[in-house]
């Protein structure tokens, strides 16, 4: 029974690890524009430049992360990605002028893609083979309390303290979870003889993880509506003061459904959590296109942290499965590629949406895609049966 045992001392480290990652990251997401725009002088416009120069050098490094953790190793990636990701972090304090501020986003963006990718790929090893839908929905549950404890704490910190407080604190939450990293099991090819760095096609996606990481990228198009204009929306609507609990709510659903999600999938496989999946997010954008108040703002985002919680950590399970252990850096790295490019493509194409036709054509038009999706799923499922 041991040897099914999922919450070991070495996942429950590296759990604490990624969740101070996570912290750190929704953080600065929600802190770094009301410290660009308040104390720096900036405009919205060059606020918004501190996110998309950080996600674009995540995307520009995770084709090769995987390649990197082969050669040089996962848990020495992981361990050199967080001393980086660290010192960025303390550098934060000590920088302020605005384009010394943007490079170091992007150098902390590409630390950002490598521990996140190895941190998964370390998980994905460490659990049973047979619970891997649940260890890996498990695993991500630190993201998810992250994205209510990173803005919740950075907001709570800058309305009381200052924003050289927030900066403090943060690198001290990252000094503790880069410590718990210690724990870190060994590869199993330490002891082997390096490899070569030589790239080729396969070194930068794995093939097999491709169908997975394809989907994962329209939910993250998706996904974008909520993550970039959620709060401008709510303004719109007047439920702007409730935008905080919108995203309590979207992790608490998260948080609670996740266990028996990831235990379907192990027990009756993807498709039993998948296509209720993308029925609540589907019916969570529907939701928040209409809403009027702030009971239904809350609704949807319900429905919207059920279909989230269930289709990306699933998806990432089915990316990895399709391929060996081996390679679970590289089917890890080949779904983040997907993933962070569909938020970041999705980010720009609606917000043009948005200037055009409204953010609640936006929540539509992100429904819609979630339902062409979930219609080529169920297509996929059937001509695989």
């Amino acid at each position: 029974m041991d040897q099914e045992r999922i919450w070991t001392r070495r996942f429950f480290s590296l759990f604490v690890t990624n969740i101070a990652v996570f912290i750190v990251f929704y953080g600065l997401v929600a802190a770094l524009p009301l410290y660009a725009v308040g104390l720096l002088n900036r405009t919205d416009e060059d606020a918004g430049l501190l996110m998309s120069v950080f996600l674009l050098s995540a995307i520009f490094v995770r084709p090769f992360s995987g390649k990197v953790l082969d050669v040089v190793g996962k848990r020495k990636m992981l361990w050199i990605g967080l001393i980086f990701y660290l010192i960025c972090t303390v550098l934060y304090y000590f920088v302020h002028p605005f384009s010394l501020l943007l490079i170091l986003r992007f150098f902390q963006g590409i630390w950002f893609s490598i521990i996140t990718t190895a941190a998964v790929t370390i998980a994905a090893d460490i659990v049973p083979p047979a619970r891997r839908g649940a260890g890996l929905g498990y695993f991500n549950m630190s993201t998810n309390l992250a994205v209510v404890l990173g803005p919740l704490i950075a907001l709570s910190i800058i309305q009381t303290y200052s924003f050289d407080i927030l900066f403090i604190v943060l690198s001290v939450l990252m000094l503790i979870g880069g410590l718990f990293s210690l724990y870190a099991p060994a590869d199993e090819e330490d002891e082997q003889t390096k490899m070569p760095f030589t790239i080729s096609l396969g070194d930068l996606f794995e093939k097999a993880a491709i169908p997975a990481a394809l989907i994962g990228s329209f939910i993250a198009f998706a996904y974008a509506s909520v993550l970039s204009y959620l709060s401008i929306y709510a303004q719109e609507k007047n439920v702007l003061s409730f935008a905080s609990t919108f995203f309590i709510v979207f992790a608490i659903v998260m948080l609670v459904t996740r266990p028996w999600t990831g235990k379907l999938f192990d027990e009756y496989g993807s498709k039993f959590v998948l296509i209720p999946g993308f029925i609540s997010f589907m019916v969570g954008l529907i939701l928040l296109a209409y809403i009027e108040g702030p009971m239904l703002f809350l609704i949807s985002g319900g429905f919207i942290g059920f279909g989230y919680g269930a289709i990306v950590p699933s998806l990432q399970t089915l990316a990895i499965q399709t391929t060996s252990s081996k390679r679970s850096g590289y089917a890890t790295a080949t779904f983040f590629t997907f993933f962070d490019s569909g938020v970041a493509i999705g980010s720009y194409v609606l917000g043009i949406i948005a200037i055009t036709f409204g953010y609640k054509n936006v929540y539509l038009l992100a429904s819609l895609l979630t339902f062409i999706v979930f219609l080529f799923y169920v297509i996929f499922q059937r001509k695989k049966a």
